[in-house]
């Protein structure tokens, strides 16, 4: 039995899915399109929001795909993290939300409000319509970023929570944790059910051009934009298994007031080439060998604002347990090996490599 056929399992006596409502906010991004996928091929009705409804006529192609013909399960409504309006109208008569929306800066903001203002903000207009729709449970993901830069140790898990360290906190990191935590509270003072998912650097299948952030580790390694490995790791994941992660959190009675660490395991840099090295030779000549000096790093980090988000990283062997999610709702991921090859061989799919 595979992760999905298991997942199917365990919802499977649940009554009348088709007519059960699961909001899923941000399902245009990589991990929202994957959870809305599911959901419609375990028979449910799934509406997503967009920030524009520009995008949903193409989003609708994308996830109605795979067998699934049922146009009529999904439906979309326009929702802005940092607006007001339509999240009553997008919340109104749902059972359950999915908050997988989230904002995500490819450099380090002048203003750290550029990211922490509409991750708080967006979290409390999501939460804050779900209590008045009354659904059953919210299950918000946040990030590892909300667990490991604190003062806890390697491996990390649900207990820990990162700190306010400038040394060690970007804006992004402080973004997560600030959301998270304002929903613990708001679910405490509301008497709202919620279940918070962290998942680790997400790879795996990319459904289009439109890919995750964290897919463009190997994107840029096929691609041959790196000039050496910096020494850097990250907890990683199959994207499809945080989809997955998500699912059962929202049914399952244990994981209601619990967050969850979704992460398979830690790789190096090196270890990333050396895996789509194996796997796709062809590309051998574009994936770097060589280690860059971490002080070289630092050096380019002060030039470019993509290294600047990850060089609080450098040496740091962050690992996270996943013990949790295993023991309580029988998670079951896959390996870090499987999410960097199915992301290589989806990019190569689409034509972005």
């Amino acid at each position: 039995m595979n992760n999905f056929e298991a997942s199917h399992s365990l919802h499977s006596n649940l009554k009348d899915p088709e007519n059960t409502v699961i909001v899923v906010t941000g399902i245009s991004g990589f991990l929202g399109s994957h959870i809305a996928k599911q959901l419609l091929a375990m028979g449910y009705q799934v509406r997503g929001t967009l920030r524009s409804m520009k995008r949903a006529a193409d989003i609708q192609a994308l996830i109605i795909q795979n067998g699934i013909q049922d146009k009529n399960r999904l439906s979309f409504h326009e929702a802005d993290l940092l607006n007001d309006r339509g999240w009553e109208n997008a919340v109104k008569g749902a059972d359950y939300v999915i908050h997988a929306a989230s904002p995500f800066l490819t450099y380090v903001p002048k203003s750290e409000d550029e990211v922490i203002k509409p991750a708080v903000e967006g979290t409390k207009r999501v939460l804050q319509a779900a209590v008045k729709a009354g659904v059953k449970r919210v299950v918000l993901t946040s990030s590892i970023a909300a667990v490991i830069y604190g003062d806890g140790q390697s491996p990390y898990n649900e207990s820990h929570w990162t700190g306010n360290d400038p040394k060690k906190v970007t804006p992004y990191y402080k973004s997560k944790t600030l959301a998270e935590q304002f929903a613990w509270n708001f679910a405490k003072e509301n008497n709202l059910e919620l279940s918070v998912i962290n998942p680790g650097a997400i790879l795996g299948p990319v459904l289009e051009k439109d890919y995750g952030t964290s897919a463009e580790i190997v994107v840029k390694l096929l691609k041959g934009e790196f000039i050496g490995l910096p020494n850097i790791g990250f907890a990683m994941v199959d994207v499809r298994d945080v989809a997955e992660l998500h699912i059962r959190a929202l049914f399952h009675p244990k994981a209601a007031g619990e967050r969850f660490i979704a992460a398979a395991d830690f790789k190096w840099f090196s270890e990333v080439a050396e895996t789509l090295r194996k796997g796709y030779p062809e590309y051998d000549k574009a994936i770097p060998k060589r280690n860059l000096p971490s002080w070289l790093v630092k050096l380019v980090s002060r030039f470019d604002p993509a290294i600047k988000t990850v060089v609080k990283d450098l040496d740091n062997e962050r690992r996270v347990s996943n013990h949790k999610a295993r023991s309580t709702l029988g998670w079951q991921p896959r390996s870090s090996e499987e999410a960097i090859l199915a992301t290589a061989e989806s990019v190569l799919e689409q034509g972005i490599v």
